[in-house]
């Protein structure tokens, strides 16, 4: 990863098809949220068009919710809906024959958030106020308390424990870049990891955070302690575009992987991410040693999660990265994600979001191919590691290029969606180099995106 300064539904009235299959039992319970109070259907009347509110716990059936693996949320029989298929701001929450619509789909969040995904937005207590008979609406997610529900287990799994999984783990680099108290983020996005960075040799083959700051005791082990007093964890990634790289400086794959297993060991990490850049994928040696020293960690820590980053075309891995997954395959190395950086294309790009899903194409292909398996098991081998607002190259990465990449990782289940970095996730205001997007932006915005993600 470089790191140089860069700057409708439609409303259903009784007409149409009504959907009346019974999706599988799901738990049912009360969802909770600001203050502690509950989602309610007004007067417990199952009427069509009954506003949905915010109410004093009660336990009665007016506040007994159901999440279904159909995507809907249903109390007295009905389904939650959005008045008219709205996606505006402000549009009203209301109870509603289940039909099926776009109207009456919700996505329980990393973060706690309840996402209609036609709008892209959130249900919202109005005016952030907490008063029983407080309507319910639709307003852009803003990572608010007002936004924040606990809902009960759907039908395909227990509603997201802990906060965001480990392949929504935005970079975060304490060298420099006016870094921001993970607890801040972690707040305002729904974000619970972070791949923290970055692991270069300090000479030979004795790893350090940028190759000169200590593995623990300094100001990257404050940052990992804050993130875990606030129930996360992290990625740890080795490797990076400037400096001495371990897999040029160590001298043999066993040499490597004990540099990595001092860093799991340092760190109690459950996982790590190899940045493979420079002259470290250029040279066909180094590109076997990190497989071969990868291997020997897979096998020495079961369970460890693994992932390899490396450099992108528009069109997927170049020549360097194409070998690279080949010597992978060939030597049974089973990452749990191969991960392209798809940005320095070339000055000037703006489509930066279909360029991203065409790459990501590219590397699904080359993983299928080299592993000889289906679309389906590639896509979940692959993920994206992107950059904010303007890269190096002088390239514009708008936050709905962001939300391209989080429905195509979502829509294909990637095994890794992040991004450099949140360091970078606010807007300019004179602050050091690679503090800011570049863009005009609100704090958190790329960070939001990425903590929407579930794998």
């Amino acid at each position: 990863m470089k790191r140089v300064a860069a700057v409708a539904g439609a409303l259903v009235l009784g007409a149409g098809l009504l959907i009346t299959a019974t999706p599988a039992q799901a738990a049912t319970g009360a969802i909770t949220g600001l203050a502690g109070k509950c989602v309610d259907v007004a007067a417990a009347d199952s009427a069509d068009g009954t506003p949905v509110q915010l109410y004093d716990c009660n336990g009665s059936g007016a506040q007994q919710w159901s999440r279904s693996s159909d995507g809907t949320l249903r109390a007295l029989g009905k389904c939650l809906d959005v008045s008219g298929g709205s996606v505006a701001n402000g549009a009203r929450v209301q109870l509603w024959t289940c039909n099926g619509s776009g109207a009456q789909q919700w996505t329980y969040t990393s973060g706690r958030d309840l996402v209609n995904p036609q709008a892209n937005k959130c249900l919202d207590v109005t005016g952030n106020n907490s008063a029983n008979s407080t309507p319910l609406q639709l307003w852009s997610c803003t990572g608010a308390a007002n936004q924040k529900w606990n809902a009960p287990a759907g039908d395909d799994g227990p509603p997201p424990a802990g906060g965001a999984p480990m392949a929504a783990a935005p970079y975060l680099y304490e060298g420099w870049g006016d870094p921001p108290n993970p607890a801040t983020v972690m707040n305002a996005s729904g974000v619970k990891w972070f791949t923290m960075a970055f692991i270069l040799s300090n000479g030979y083959c004795n790893p350090q955070w940028d190759g000169g700051r200590p593995l623990t005791g300094g100001v990257d082990q404050q940052a990992i302690n804050t993130i875990r007093s606030n129930g996360g964890d992290v990625v740890v990634s080795i490797g990076g575009w400037s400096g001495n790289k371990l897999g040029q400086s160590c001298g043999s794959a066993s040499e490597l992987a004990a540099a990595y297993q001092k860093v799991i060991n340092a760190l109690s990490l459950k996982a790590i991410d190899i940045d493979i850049e420079d002259q470290e994928i250029a040279q066909a040696g180094p590109r076997q040693k990190v497989i071969d020293a990868l291997k020997i960690i897979e096998q020495n820590n079961p369970g460890i999660t693994t992932y390899l980053t490396f450099g992108t075309t528009t069109s997927g891995p170049d020549g360097n990265g194409q070998d690279l997954i080949r010597r992978g395959a060939a030597s049974g190395l089973n990452l749990d994600g191969w991960v392209i950086m798809p940005f320095d294309f070339g000055g000037g790009t703006t489509n930066m979001g279909s360029l991203t899903v065409q790459a990501a194409e590219g590397l699904k292909n080359q993983v299928k191919s080299a592993y000889g398996l289906s679309d389906d098991a590639a896509y979940r081998k692959i993920g994206i590691s992107s950059m904010n607002g303007i890269t190096d190259n002088a390239e514009r990465v708008n936050v709905s290029d962001f939300e391209t990449m989080l429905s195509y990782a979502s829509q294909h289940h990637l095994a890794r969606f992040t991004y450099w970095s949140t360091n970078r996730d606010r807007p300019c205001t004179g602050g050091s180099a690679d503090s800011c997007s570049g863009i005009s932006q609100n704090p958190w915005d790329f960070t939001k995106v990425i903590g929407r993600y579930r794998g």
